[in-house]
């Protein structure tokens, strides 16, 4: 893809074949509060540097795909508050106008495949929406990942989304889901769901053959790789339960419809856990990070 620009720093990684690592840019325009996500946008690709992993967060900056920013974009995007929210359908806007966009896990995936990047870490996939029956309301991460070679590290999906709809809208899709020394699939803040996986792997080793082997098969499709949070960092269910169900309900109080649903749904569980979910949050970003780098150490290998 000749319009992503490469930085010096993931050029060279990857014309060595050594390992790259993607990092979405959404979280730090939109889903953390500043500075903290200033922060915690140079604390993940530290994690990566400390593993000898390069690190290659994606953004549109001035209407150029970009896969590994400099320092100054970083700080850009982090706080120039005019930064647009971009899915996969809102690059070419970007472009045609110069605008500098944030990329959501969609926009990165896609961008990061095309670069040759085939490891990306972020902290949850979206997924089907609850009532997505009647909204058809659909993250544009499931069709995007069919279509990119990537494997995407994420601790599942959050558990105000139809967890149930979005494993068979991926099965659907033919995107390989696998557990990473799990066979449950995760709730994102809670390690496990009712729902079970056919497949898991026991090491970065093992998601790096499946990777041969998908794309080895003529797949144009990513991968999962659903990483549960650990157990001693995961919030405490029955906190967990109480508060998203009074997300819910205050959601139906105010007649909260379609694509504003899970917007205030995250807002208001942020608020009301007191910051627990945010933390949880930040705390699953870099569990993911780690495993992806492994990941990708394993690819290179």
């Amino acid at each position: 893809m000749p319009i992503v620009s490469l930085s010096e720093e993931v050029q060279t990684a990857l014309a060595e074949r050594r390992p790259v690592v993607a990092l979405e840019s959404t979280i730090i325009a939109h889903g953390l509060p500043q500075p903290a996500n200033l922060d915690a946008a140079k604390e993940f690709e530290q994690i990566l540097r400390s593993q000898g992993v390069t690190p290659a967060t994606i953004a549109v900056i001035d209407g150029v795909p970009r896969a590994g920013l400099y320092e100054r974009d970083v700080e850009r995007i982090a706080t120039d508050t005019s930064t647009l929210k971009a899915s996969v359908r809102d690059i070419p806007h970007l472009m045609a106008t110069g605008k500098t966009g944030a990329t959501t896990v969609a926009a990165t995936a896609h961008i990061a495949a095309q670069a040759g990047i085939r490891v990306f870490a972020t902290g949850g996939l979206g997924g089907v929406h609850r009532g997505a029956n009647e909204t058809f309301d659909e993250s544009a991460d499931l069709t995007v990942l069919s279509q990119s070679q990537i494997a995407v590290v994420s601790a599942g999906v959050k558990s105000v989304l139809d967890i149930g709809a979005t494993l068979e809208r991926l099965e659907t899709l033919s995107v390989p889901v696998i557990g990473y020394k799990t066979d449950t699939f995760p709730a994102f803040w809670l390690p496990t769901s009712p729902f079970g996986l056919d497949w898991s792997a026991d090491d970065a080793g093992d998601v790096s053959k499946l990777m041969s082997a998908t794309w080895g098969a003529g797949l144009s499709t990513g991968i999962l790789v659903a990483n549960p949070v650990p157990a001693d960092k995961a919030w405490n269910q029955a906190d967990h339960d109480r508060i998203v169900q009074m997300a819910f309900d205050a959601a139906d109080a105010k007649g909260i419809r379609g694509k504003e649903v899970t917007p205030f749904l995250l807002d208001f569980i942020q608020k009301e856990s007191k910051g627990e979910s945010l933390r949880v949050n930040l705390d699953v970003v870099r569990n993911n990070i780690q495993v992806a780098a492994d990941i990708a150490k394993a690819w290179v290998g």
